[in-house]
Formats: structure tokens, C-alpha cells, sequence
């Protein structure tokens, strides 16, 4: 017989947590694919590296349940929200789609402190570290691209913007050193 050590109530937070994360994911393919369409090469490769992000997120939370003797719940994921109706539009998508993981993971923060459960708490440092990281990310990107006009970007703009892509850091150290599936 298995024994959990998370609450039902801290279960049922890392499960929602883990299909959050999995609907993340699914938002920036539906985003890359729009970069795809919109032929931004750098934008749609900047995006796949995210969504094979939030699947490494999903991992680590999934890994955490099942040693803490908890059951993983895998539930259906929601559609993606409408595509970007330009590159400003799809960075501030990208921005907004990680500050509501990054409220949903605090929330999961605030509870383990209240059930003193130090293990979950210490557990999701490594989350709370990371998505500092993509939330300072995304909002680097997007006052780039409203650096490069915007809304109103000119065709050579949105080019170098898209070239700039290839230069931008897409190295996750948090996520990376910790991959389950590599």
C-alpha cells in the first residue's frame, strides 16, 4: 500500500499545476505555429524551446507527486486562445501566459506554507527561481519588439527582430539541469 506525504488538498494544487503547465505548452506551439505562418523563423524556434519547457516543468511536478507517494492525474487540455494579430501581440501573449503560471505556482507556495509541508515548499523554489527567469525574459522581449516599432513594425524591423531571435539566450538552467527526460 502506498502512503502519500502531500495533503489532498496540495495534491490536487501540483496536479492542477501539471496540467497549467501542459495547456503553457500547448499555447506556445499554437504560438510557434502562428510564428511559422507569419514566416518568423526565429520567433517559431524561440517558441518550440519553450513549450519543450513547460513539458520539462510538467515532468519535475509529475517525478515530485509520484515520489511523495501522491497519484498523478493527467486531465484534458484546453484549446489554445486565439492567434497573435502581430509580433507585439504574440510577446505579450507570451508574457501574460507566464505570469498566470507564475500566480498558480505561488498559490501552490502560499498552501505549503500554511500545511508546513517544508518538503513541497523547498520543492517548488526550483519553479519560483525559474519562472523569474522567463517572466524577466518575456518582458525583455517584449519591449524589444516595442523597441523595433511595435504594432506599427516595418518589414526591415520585424526582419531583424526575427534575426535577433537566433541571438537571443534560450538556455533554461534551471529547467535544463534538471530535465527528466534526458
Amino acid at each position: 500500500m502506498k502512503t502519500s506525504r502531500l495533503s489532498k488538498t496540495l495534491l490536487k494544487a501540483l496536479n492542477d499545476q501539471l496540467t497549467l503547465e501542459a495547456n503553457s505548452a500547448q499555447a506556445y506551439l499554437m504560438l510557434a505555429c502562428w510564428a511559422d505562418d507569419a514566416m518568423l523563423g526565429g520567433v517559431k524556434n524561440f517558441l518550440m524551446k519553450h513549450s519543450q519547457e513547460e513539458r520539462v516543468h510538467m515532468g519535475k511536478i509529475m517525478e515530485y507527486i509520484q515520489e511523495r507517494g501522491g497519484k498523478v492525474t493527467i486531465e484534458a487540455l484546453d484549446k489554445p486562445g486565439p492567434e497573435p494579430k502581430d509580433i507585439l501581440n504574440c510577446f505579450e501573449m507570451v508574457l501574460q501566459q507566464e505570469i498566470t503560471n507564475t500566480e498558480a505556482i505561488y498559490k501552490i507556495v502560499n498552501l505549503s506554507m500554511e500545511e508546513k509541508d517544508w518538503a513541497t515548499w523547498n520543492f517548488l523554489q526550483w519553479l519560483v527561481n525559474e519562472q523569474r527567469e522567463e517572466e524577466k525574459l518575456a518582458l525583455e522581449l517584449l519591449d524589444r519588439v516595442k523597441l523595433a516599432g511595435g504594432k506599427g513594425m516595418t518589414d526591415t524591423a520585424r526582419f531583424e527582430f526575427n534575426k535577433s531571435m537566433a541571438t537571443t539566450s534560450q538556455e533554461f538552467p534551471v529547467a535544463d539541469d534538471i530535465n527528466p527526460f534526458e
